[in-house]
């Protein structure tokens, strides 16, 4: 099955989680993982089973770098704030080179994401 990972920063959180709504039942096709608070806030209010598996901030980001490196996930849904400031920016940066560097498709936004998500698999 296809591991999809969910990553939005604070500012985006109300839009991703409004976006996993409207897209639900395709993303039910998906084994699913984000970042500890965005999965948690997603599980809570949309009744999902995404698995948490670590702050962005705390090193998420690289975690989900190295999972990305060992073919665990394929797909990366990251709704990101380029308006705000990160202090975890290298780390941003180092996840979003992984996934180019290895060709695996990465969403930064709603229109991007779309594509990824109704994407008939091959």
């Amino acid at each position: 099955m296809t591991t999809i990972a969910l990553i939005a920063h604070n500012n985006k959180k109300t839009e991703l989680l409004n976006w996993v709504k409207e897209n639900q039942q395709a993303l039910r096709q998906y084994h699913l993982i984000g970042t500890t608070n965005t999965a948690k806030l997603i599980n809570e209010l949309l009744d999902m089973n995404i698995e948490p598996f670590g702050h962005g901030p705390s090193g998420g980001d690289i975690l989900l770098a190295a999972r990305l490196l060992q073919g665990q996930i394929q797909k990366v849904i990251f709704f990101i704030d380029v308006e705000t400031p990160h202090g975890h920016e290298h780390d941003i940066q180092t996840l979003i080179r992984t996934a180019v560097l290895n060709n695996i498709p990465i969403a930064l936004n709603r229109a991007s994401a779309d594509l990824i998500v109704l994407e008939r698999e091959g």
